[in-house]
């Protein structure tokens, strides 16, 4: 199953409108596919979907999150993830406006639609959730949690697959518990201020929402895990302006998007004998996403000015590449004391 890719472009900010910078992007009836223009050379691009500049966040939830969230409820894994330049709106995306019910963004949305389902199920259905967040800032895995826990290590065995050792988890019981969890994660985020964005975050988090169902019947047993991706835009740093520790991070955030890009190169030019996970911790983490057992999709973020065409290009690409990679996704589930039998 190959990944899905979603691109969106959001609004000229308030920067590009001052500029009067010429909208760069047009848009097919079809909704899958984007015309750059601008340049001496069009660029066309054709994604699973393109949302336009006017796209509803509910729009987004519901060709974006809706299928996985739906998957991970009958015991696969999966991955959401936004990909983009910075000030991209990568960040709206995912997490949307709090206190908005209309522009709370996909995870939000996400943790609503879990707790809805679980009350629509049987009572013989057992289910627990739990919650764990982190940020990979510097090539370092920071528990946003515990935010002690500096530099966590990522372990691989048979039964847990790729995962942090030492991460905290928490369990909860309602939408509410988790928007408090991810409030106190976010509270420990690296943000600093930039040209390009008020509130440019320095690191790439990840939220991850593990759901363990039970049938307490027949005893049968399955558990999806659902991560959801906020990547740290890319960065030029002659539009960003960041000096001293800030450009440290930019330094390493493009590393790490570089990396990124080797490993869908090695998923996707059908020579490469070795794909290089290991070069970095984001794709280390990201390792059961992309090519491995996990239904994944990538939101593409894009600016539709003038002024970005050249990121908005180079992230068109990215999106490219990464919708030719092949997942191995398969239910995780335990066999009831039947199906046990019926082997025997």
């Amino acid at each position: 199953m190959s990944v899905n890719v979603m691109c969106r472009f959001r609004p000229q900010n308030s920067r590009e409108i001052e500029r009067r910078e010429d909208v760069v992007c047009q848009f097919t009836l079809d909704q899958k596919t984007v015309n750059i223009t601008g340049g001496e050379t069009p660029h066309k691009f054709t994604f699973d979907h393109v949302f336009a500049m006017d796209t509803r966040q509910v729009q987004v939830y519901e060709h974006c999150a809706k299928q996985i969230v739906e998957d991970v409820l009958q015991g696969y894994n999966g991955t959401i993830f936004a990909y983009g330049q910075t000030s991209a709106g990568k960040t709206f995306t995912m997490e949307g406006v709090k206190g908005d019910a209309t522009l709370e963004g996909v995870i939000p949305r996400i943790n609503t639609k879990v707790f809805d389902y679980m009350m629509q199920m049987p009572e013989n259905i057992e289910f627990t959730v739990k919650v764990g967040y982190l940020e990979v800032y510097l090539e370092k895995i920071r528990d946003l949690l515990d935010p002690a826990k500096d530099n966590l290590q990522v372990h691989q065995d048979p039964v847990h697959g790729v995962y942090v050792k030492g991460l905290t988890e928490v369990y909860v019981s309602s939408p509410e518990e988790i928007a408090e969890v991810m409030r106190e994660g976010a509270s420990s985020r690296k943000v600093a201020h930039t040209n390009m964005n008020a509130e440019s975050s320095r690191s790439h988090s990840v939220f991850s929402l593990t759901i363990m169902q039970k049938n307490l019947i027949d005893e049968g047993s399955k558990a999806g895990k659902l991560f959801l991706v906020d990547l740290a835009g890319s960065e030029k740093i002659s539009k960003t302006g960041a000096a001293g520790t800030t450009l440290d991070e930019a330094k390493m955030i493009n590393k790490s998007l570089s990396a990124l890009g080797l490993v869908i190169n090695a998923l996707t030019d059908g020579k490469s004998k070795h794909v290089p996970y290991r070069d970095s911790k984001l794709t280390r983490l990201l390792q059961e996403s992309l090519g491995g057992n996990s239904r994944t999709t990538m939101i593409v973020c894009c600016s539709p000015a003038a002024y970005n065409r050249a990121e908005t290009i180079s992230s068109l690409r990215f999106g490219m590449r990464a919708k030719r990679i092949q997942n191995k996704a398969v239910i995780n589930a335990e066999l009831s004391v039947g199906e046990l039998a019926k082997l025997v």
